[in-house]
């Protein structure tokens, strides 16, 4: 008998244990930060093989903002003679990216 209430003893013990335990989880978070975050810069600051590219691509392209991220690739608004505007991304040889 004194061995069955030991045993029935050191259960509760277990059990409050892993309980209080419980309480000291750690959740490891972490954080991702964006690779492809842009920073914005001067259209005149960008590689001519960007603006080469612009030119061939899209001759009646205007570039109205230009950004560039830390894998120097190109964020490009631009607009069109005929009002469109959209965004282009090249790397910086003026290869276009599909982003």
């Amino acid at each position: 008998m004194k061995k069955l209430f030991l045993l029935g003893a050191l259960a509760i013990g277990s059990l409050s244990a892993m309980a209080h335990g419980a309480d000291k989880v750690q959740v490891d978070e972490t954080v991702v930060a964006t690779v492809n975050e842009f920073t914005e810069i001067a259209t005149s600051d960008l590689p001519e093989a960007v603006t080469n590219a612009v030119a061939t691509s899209y001759p009646t392209a205007t570039i109205n903002k230009a950004y560039v991220n830390q894998e120097k690739q190109y964020k490009l608004e631009v607009s069109l003679e005929d009002g469109t505007q959209g965004t282009l991304y090249a790397d910086e040889e003026g290869n276009w990216l599909d982003m």
